[in-house]
């Protein structure tokens, strides 16, 4: 696939940057901002300025380590993950074009100061020219940024220093005229006056020496623009009346003609038009770039991360973004969808602090040359603040990030997800730290000191298949000392068949009881055997496990068929009832397993099942097999961390452990343990195992519900594994 040159130098990174920021930011939002918190908006541009450090400074350490088209994506989804990374890349493309839009369409009122034009057919003119000029290249592109951003700059310039000695300082009085409300909610607006600052990391891909000048271009500009800004809201809140510029369209115009004349004017408008076709020329250029960067990754068609032969540059990507921006300045109300640009922008600062810290944490490679001061402090206040500032943005601002964010996660899930196998970093933090809780629990299960087994049988089970249940329950407790309790559960109709069959001893409950005594010696371990008559068998097992105390359930039962799929069957009911495990047995017999297959059922392996699977494989001189549904799967950090995770397992047994691959073409096993379907979320859709039926014992085990872990962590366990 071809790459893109790099031929931006760090004043042509300075001059994106920079001119990406000055432009609805300081020539639109001041009167708006102005409307909302009075004087105190000189303090909201300079606290906008200070909240935007952190993710200026993670988004240059991951410029750094992570060169390439796509910036605010590519970080968020190698931190973050796939479906976030989709999130950030299509809300931030949005989010830019509206920003370009509002740059265009709020750029045309400073011309209507001098002509009589249309707004939007005028803004649609410049949109065309920008969107060629794009076309033609990023060298080209740069250029012309450098040139614009000198000479707004220029003009800007004169307008400070001539217009400094006219401020007025009762002009400022009252400051806080709508307290800290106003303050916030005013910082929240005018935030994404300083989005531009990272927009460079976008072409990072395009940049010379990118170790040194991306670093020195964001921070730069950051500092200088952050300045400029609070000057000239100082400059227009000191020389205006209070109130006359609140809201207008064109607030630096109004006081250019208050302090410099004429003249003044002239030069506002000339630095209003520049810097508004630079901001939309920087977000044509940075936006384009992402669907470029998603389509290389797979979460959109790949023919949008074709490059020009003749131009070099990803020329349907910019197409796109240019028709989506000329739609927007057609059809859409671009003030309001400003706001909800902002939000997102904020939520997107957010990922971007998040993401650093998954970086940092995890172990995908990650070598950047340039490393953010005061990690992770400084991560944590640009989340913490960008949180608050989200909740001064207003409900329809909100409601627009929400929509935005579900669209995306609707693309990723429809489109996306079956493109790609790789996971970000902060899943793999996650994952180890998931694994290494259950480590903790599966070494607690295996120290468990007393236990109590039920054994209940039914008249239908064979003499065989009893004294299997008998020697299975005796090698769970043998090791803990544990006692065997076997009880024959007899259902009968009605009230005189109950009385006639507890006063009368059947031959099957002599044979029951003889077949309990002969094998008590043999097993080694404490038996009680008795006989419970009742109405309802299901009922008599879970009442008699809690008057006994018991620490499990051995019972029989076959695998579910689609009726008891659909409708239940007595076993699913004591599984939900019983006060204690319940291990369920499709019985084909038990005679000293030595191989003994575990099941991990597409989440991580239980520690009660692997506690369980020790035990036996010990009493039996065994071994383990690990079965696992995630070994195939090409994120090859995540397997590694799977990998470990085994291993560490394996370190806990008492037996030895073999994978199913180092097993591949051995004997078949001669038991198989799984966990149940009633904590695996993946495992409901297959009742536990998507396996298929196998020619030996089945052991299911149902964790009772006070040792099973919250849903949100059985949904990061299966999403996890």
């Amino acid at each position: 696939m071809k790459q893109l040159e790099r031929d931006l130098g760090l004043p042509t990174v300075i001059a994106i940057s920079v001119g990406a920021m000055i432009g609805s930011g300081i020539f639109i939002l001041p009167a708006l901002a102005l409307k909302i918190a009075g004087p105190s908006v000189v303090l909201a541009y300079l606290l906008a300025g200070i909240l935007v450090v952190p993710a200026a400074l993670s988004k240059s350490e991951m410029a750094t380590a992570m060169p390439e088209a796509g910036g605010t994506y590519i970080y968020i989804e190698r931190g973050m993950g796939p479906l976030l990374g989709t999130v950030a890349g299509v809300g931030t493309w949005f989010s830019l074009a509206f920003k370009g839009g509002l740059a265009l369409v709020g750029g045309v009122p400073y011309l209507v100061v001098v002509f009589d034009l249309p707004v939007k057919p005028v803004a649609l003119g410049l949109a065309a020219v920008l969107i060629l000029v794009n076309l033609l290249g990023a060298k080209q592109t740069g250029r012309l940024q450098v040139i614009i951003v000198v000479v707004m700059l220029a003009a800007l310039s004169w307008f400070v220093v001539g217009s400094g000695t006219s401020v007025q300082q009762a002009n400022f009085e009252p400051f806080f005229a709508d307290g800290w409300g106003g303050l916030l909610a005013a910082t929240g607006l005018v935030f994404v006056s300083y989005a531009g600052v990272t927009k460079v990391a976008s072409v990072a891909e395009e940049v010379e020496n990118p170790d040194r000048n991306i670093p020195l271009g964001i921070l730069g500009s950051l500092a200088f623009t952050t300045l400029l800004y609070v000057l000239i809201v100082a400059i227009i809140v000191g020389v205006t009346e209070p109130g006359t510029v609140s809201g207008s369209l064109t607030p630096v115009a109004e006081a250019a003609e208050a302090t410099l004349g004429g003249a003044g004017v002239a030069a506002v408008i000339v630095a209003a038009i520049l810097a508004l076709i630079s901001t939309a020329n920087a977000g044509i250029l940075s936006s384009s770039r992402y669907p470029f960067a998603m389509a290389r990754d797979g979460l959109v068609p790949k023919s949008l991360a074709e490059v020009s032969d003749r131009f070099g540059t990803p020329s349907l990507s910019i197409t796109l973004t240019g028709a989506v921006l000329l739609a927007l300045i057609a059809f859409v109300p671009i003030l309001e969808i400003a706001k909800l640009a902002s939000a997102f922008q904020i939520l997107v600062f957010v990922l971007i602090n998040a993401a650093i810290v998954a970086f940092r944490k995890g172990e995908s490679q990650y070598d950047p040359s340039f490393e953010s001061p005061l990690y992770p402090w400084m991560q944590v206040a640009g989340v913490f603040s960008g949180l608050v500032l989200l909740t001064q943005m207003g409900s329809v601002a909100m409601l627009g990030a929400v929509v935005i964010t579900a669209g995306s996660i609707a693309w990723y899930l429809v489109y996306a997800r079956s493109n790609v196998e790789r996971q970000g970093a902060a899943a793999d933090v996650v994952r180890r730290r998931i694994g290494r809780s259950l480590l903790d629990e599966t070494e607690s299960a295996l120290d468990e000191e007393a236990y109590e087994v039920l054994v209940a049988i039914t008249r239908e089970v064979s003499q065989e298949r009893e004294a299997a249940l008998l020697r299975m329950a005796a090698d769970l407790v043998r090791p803990h000392d544990g006692r065997v309790i076997a009880v024959r559960f007899d259902e009968v109709p009605d009230q005189t068949e109950l009385e006639t069959a507890a006063e009368t001893q059947t031959p099957a409950d002599v044979r029951f009881e003889e077949q309990t005594d002969e094998l008590v010696e043999d097993l080694d371990v404490e038996v009680e055997a008795g006989e419970i008559v009742s109405h309802d068998t299901k009922h008599a097992i879970v009442n008699s496990a809690r008057h006994r105390g018991v620490d499990a359930i051995v019972a029989e039962h076959e695998r579910r068929r689609l009726r008891s799929r659909l409708f239940g069957s007595p076993t699913d009911w004591v599984v939900r009832h019983a006060p204690c495990d319940v291990l369920l047995v499709d019985n084909k017999g038990y005679e000293t397993p030595q191989r003994i297959d575990v099941y991990d059922d597409q989440g991580p392996f239980d520690p009660d099942t692997v506690a369980i699977t020790d035990t036996i494989a010990a009493e039996n001189d065994g071994h383990v097999v690990f079965q696992s549904a995630a070994d195939d799967h090409g994120d090859e950090q995540r397997n590694r961390t799977l990998q470990t995770y085994r291993e560490e397992i394996a370190e806990l047994l008492s037996v030895p452990v073999y994978s199913g691959a180092e097993t591949a073409g051995s004997t078949a096993p001669d038991l198989r343990i799984q966990r149940g379907a009633n904590h695996q979320i993946g495992g409901l859709l297959t009742n536990g195992s998507g396996e298929p039926a196998a020619d030996c014992t089945e052991i299911t085990v149902h964790t009772h519900e006070s040792q099973q872990p919250g849903f949100l962590r059985r949904l990061f366990e299966w999403m996890m594994f």
